[in-house]
C-alpha cells in the first residue's frame, strides 16, 4: 500500500510525539503498519509518502535512483542571478556536503497555495520571492540551508512533487491510497 499525504505545516513526521502536544501522523487516522517514505521537517508542508511495503523507501530515496523532489521555497528577500546560480550548479556545501546540482528557478507570480496556519512573519521593508527547486537528494534541512547560504533566508517551504506525482488534489492533512490506480503508481517510477 501506497498513501499520499498533503503534510500540514506543525506535524511531526513520525507516529510517537517527541514532546507533549506534539501533532504527529498519529492525529491523521492511517491505516496500521504504515510508515512514512523519507521526510519532511515539522515545519515543512506538502507530499509525504507513506507505505508498509519494505524497500520502497529505497527505491524512491536514494539518490543513486534520482527521483527528483520539487519544492516551492518562498524567501527573505530578491535572489540575484548569482545566488541563483550557486543554488543550481553544486556548488554548496552544507557540513561537508557539496549538494548535487539541482533545478532552481525564480517563480514569476505567487503560487496558488492556501494560506499557512500560523502564517508566516511579514516584513514591511524586505520583500520575499518564491522559487521552485527540484533537487534528487535530500539531506537535513537540505532547502533550507541552501536558501540560508546563499542569504535568502526560507520562509516556508512546500514539497510539491515526487517525480512526477504531485499532491495538487489533496488539502493540507488528507491523505489518499494509491494502490488502486496504476498510472499514480506509475508516476513514481514502479515497476509493477
Amino acid at each position: 500500500m501506497v498513501i499520499a499525504f498533503n503534510k500540514p505545516y506543525g506535524v511531526l513526521c513520525q507516529f510517537t510525539p517527541d514532546q507533549p502536544g506534539q501533532r504527529t501522523l498519529a492525529d491523521f487516522g492511517f491505516p496500521k503498519n504504515v510508515y512514512p517514505l523519507g521526510r519532511l521537517d515539522m515545519d515543512s508542508e506538502g507530499l509525504l509518502l507513506l507505505s508498509d511495503e519494505s524497500g520502497l523507501n529505497d527505491r524512491l530515496l536514494n539518490p543513486k535512483h534520482a527521483h527528483p523532489r520539487t519544492y516551492l521555497v518562498q524567501v527573505e528577500g530578491v535572489p540575484d542571478s548569482s545566488a541563483m546560480r550557486l543554488l543550481g550548479e553544486g556548488s554548496i556545501v552544507i557540513q561537508g556536503h557539496r549538494c548535487l546540482p539541482c533545478q532552481a528557478v525564480i517563480l514569476s507570480r505567487r503560487p496558488e497555495i492556501p494560506p499557512r496556519d500560523p502564517p508566516i512573519r511579514v516584513r514591511k521593508e524586505i520583500p520575499d520571492t518564491w522559487i521552485q527547486i527540484t533537487l534528487t537528494e535530500g539531506k537535513n534541512r537540505q532547502v533550507r540551508r541552501m536558501t540560508a547560504s546563499i542569504g535568502h533566508p526560507t520562509l516556508r517551504l512546500i514539497r510539491i512533487a515526487i517525480g512526477r506525482l504531485t499532491d495538487s488534489s489533496l488539502a493540507p492533512g488528507a491523505w489518499k491510497k494509491l494502490d488502486g490506480n496504476k498510472q499514480e503508481l506509475a508516476e513514481l517510477g514502479e515497476s509493477r
